[in-house]
């Protein structure tokens, strides 16, 4: 089952069903009006839900196409966004960049931080940039939305609370990291609103590439219509969303409607490329003493998308255009 969300008047918009052609849509109204009421009363409605994409997909419910522009973050507002760092890969890079160690600690425990979760911005929203010095990048993810999660909950407890799955660009800064970093509590300015894929999708959609609390699908990025990146999300994934969630309720539970990210999608073999552009100049300075790519620019398209091995578009593509403001 695919989920959208039609921007409407409101915060919330209009809950969809999608089609597996990803272009023919119903609306999900009177069994839910929202995404977020959905997840509400998931075990209620997710029956009836299901029963409305086999009648769309049959040709027995009201379809009608959509224009990806009209579609807003499949859940526009979160309760939670809390973005992981479960690809040692990228970890790793990351610090021996600046000239740190790697912790044996992080083999062991991942790292996660919380972010704004206020406004999710939708698949094709711009990115807005005051100013070019700021250092913006993209960075491709995948993420889950949860349903309640209580506390204690462990890793093998954790897949039936694993609602959908998005992908999820994390926009940041990253010239502010450095001091944010510097001064303890972590980031925050340096990490403007995020952006979901069109459509969020029911872990049984994903067959047998969904397993272990891993996705092995390869994400595809591409900056201005060139891709730099095709790399397999599930490979090199340190830490399972099943152990991300028992990281995370360790202390305390959550509630339906939490985002929980992987952080950035990574991989040690050079040939698939990158999923954020500081990861490519990672590789430069290590490589060569000095960084040749820029951070993004007014006027530059990022584009995030995951295919199957059949081709089809599982999550439809985040397409975003940079601009100044």
């Amino acid at each position: 089952m695919r989920l959208a969300t039609l921007r409407e008047e409101g915060r919330d918009g209009a809950l969809l069903v999608v089609a597996h052609d990803g272009v023919r849509a119903v609306r999900a109204a009177p069994v839910a009006d929202t995404l977020q009421q959905a997840l509400d009363e998931w075990d209620a409605v997710a029956p009836r839900l299901r029963a409305l994409a086999q009648a769309l997909e049959s040709g027995q419910a009201p379809a009608f196409s959509f224009d990806p522009r009209d579609l807003a973050s499949p859940l526009p507002r979160a309760y939670e966004w809390i973005d992981g760092a479960a690809y040692l890969n990228h970890v790793g890079l990351a610090r021996r960049a600046r000239g740190a160690s790697v912790p044996e600690s992080l083999s062991r425990e991942p790292l996660v931080h919380q972010s704004g979760s206020g406004r999710l911005l939708g698949p094709r929203a711009p990115i807005l940039l005051r100013d070019p010095a700021l250092g913006l990048d993209f960075e491709g993810e995948v993420g889950v939305i949860l349903g309640d999660v209580p506390r204690g909950t462990t890793a093998a407890e954790a897949g039936p609370h694993i609602r959908l799955l998005v992908l999820v660009n994390d926009v940041t800064l990253r010239n502010l990291v450095p001091d944010e970093r510097a001064m303890g509590l972590g980031f925050f300015q340096s990490k403007p609103a995020a952006s979901l894929s069109p459509f969020a999708v029911t872990p049984d959609e994903l067959g047998d590439a969904w397993r272990d609390g891993r996705l092995f699908l390869k994400l595809r990025s591409s900056l201005n219509g060139l891709e730099i990146g095709r790399v397999d999300a599930g490979e090199e994934m340190s830490f399972s969303f099943h152990d991300l969630v028992a990281h995370i309720a360790r202390t305390r539970s959550f509630t339906a409607g939490t985002l929980l990210g992987s952080g950035t999608v990574s991989s040690s073999d050079r040939a698939a490329g990158v999923s954020c552009l500081a990861e490519l100049r990672m590789r430069e300075l290590l490589d060569g003493g000095r960084t040749l790519t820029p951070f993004l620019q007014p006027g530059d398209r990022v584009r995030l998308s995951m295919a199957d091995g059949d081709g089809w578009d599982v999550f439809g593509a985040i397409e975003q255009e940079v601009r100044s403001g």
